[in-house]
């Protein structure tokens, strides 16, 4: 299986608008994140998970590609070795 590159060591906060679609990098490529740019087509089997949320609200973004529940941060950043 592919490793993601880590992109980050913080989670992104955005504020996300209900009926939106979003698309977020799972490869680590991507030039805009957390949110994916088409990077992925060269770096191999990763494609962006896709969301469209129900409502407004403020959501914290991943950007280590360590998290077990993938868009969102669940702190997997704070393992990492510097």
């Amino acid at each position: 299986m592919a490793t993601p590159k880590i992109a980050g060591k913080a989670p992104i906060p955005v504020e996300v608008e209900a009926g939106k679609r979003y698309a977020w990098c799972t490869c680590g490529e991507s030039q805009n994140q957390p949110f994916c740019d088409g990077s992925h087509r060269e770096a191999g089997i990763f494609s962006p998970k896709i969301e469209v949320f129900e409502e407004d609200k403020k959501i914290f973004f991943c950007t280590c590609k360590q998290t077990k529940n993938p868009g969102r941060c669940d702190g997997s950043h704070k393992a990492l070795v510097d």
